[in-house]
């Protein structure tokens, strides 16, 4: 992220919450254990927890492929102390459904996104990437820290506020590369920021069988690395999103292959990259390269 986008996303960030009513202080007690199963989701849960909570995350490595995650005792004893939990869902973080049944709690609450955006199996993962979902998630997460701890509900609510306005830059940012770039065409290795490129309206000319088989770790077929070879070699795309988490062989070559014809690369990710305090800071850091990218 460049100094001045960074400085620039803070001051805005600032602004907004100078104008907002100021967060009630929390009353005593103990803080409560939380658990957002993906990085971004246990940083959501600490920004409207705030003191009240103790937030961990169990998806959170940058080098690591999320799918091919195991579970193990470390991770068993983080579930069976927290009392609220968000799941992605759709197939994304399966384990976590074994973890939460070994480990019953009566007063225990799980926010299951999928189930929160009444999405079916079959859609991109990758939720967090649209617009809509945070918003909603941080409805549910203040609701649930409300109803585990009613004394501090007007504490909760008013973080909600400072997330959701802390969130209004990049969906600021949105709407302004929407206006200057929507059908631009653009690459993928992985439709891992798919939600994210059609808030901006850019055009995925990669074949959605190649996306699908490089996801589901299978070999794509010919026609389908040939044809996003030519979309490459071909200049046909003005920018290549490439999953920096999940590689492979293929999508090594596929980057590198754009690097060799001046295509830019952007990276894309699936947890929260160290460097990053929040998710908000993060996807302004994606946004500011997309746009270098899509200026070029």
């Amino acid at each position: 992220m460049g100094a001045a986008h960074r400085a620039l996303g803070v001051m805005l960030v600032l602004a907004l919450w100078a104008c907002a009513e100021p967060a009630p202080a929390p009353s005593a007690g103990s803080p409560i254990a939380v658990l957002g199963t993906e990085n971004f989701y246990a940083d959501l849960l600490a920004q409207i927890g705030g003191s009240r909570v103790t937030a961990s995350s169990i998806l959170n490595d940058p080098t690591a492929d999320p799918h091919a995650y195991e579970a193990n005792p470390a991770t068993a004893k983080l579930v069976a102390d927290a009392k609220l939990v968000i799941i992605n869902g759709i197939g994304y973080d399966d384990f976590m459904e074994k973890l939460l049944g070994a480990s019953t709690k009566p007063d225990r609450v799980v926010i299951n996104v999928q189930q929160l955006l009444g999405v079916k199996d079959d859609v991109n993962v990758h939720v967090w990437y649209d617009p809509a979902t945070m918003p909603k998630v941080a409805d549910a997460a203040a609701e649930a820290l409300a109803k585990l701890d009613p004394q501090n509900a007007a504490y909760y609510a008013a973080q909600k506020a400072k997330y959701l306005a802390a969130l209004k830059p990049v969906y600021d940012r949105i709407s302004s590369l929407k206006a200057k770039y929507a059908g631009a065409p653009i690459a993928f290795t992985e439709n891992v920021a798919g939600y994210l490129t059609d808030a901006i309206g850019l055009k995925v000319l990669t074949p959605p069988e190649f996306m699908e088989a490089i996801e589901s770790g299978t070999d794509p077929a010919p026609a389908d690395v040939a044809e996003e070879r030519d979309l490459i070699t071909g200049h046909e795309v003005k920018v290549l999103l490439y999953n920096s988490q999940v590689t492979s062989p293929l999508t090594e070559q596929i980057r590198d292959l754009a690097q060799k014809n001046n295509v830019p690369v952007v990276a894309v990710g699936e947890t929260i990259p160290p460097g990053f305090k929040t998710f908000q800071e993060w996807q302004q850091g994606q946004l500011d390269e997309l746009e270098k990218a899509l200026a070029k």
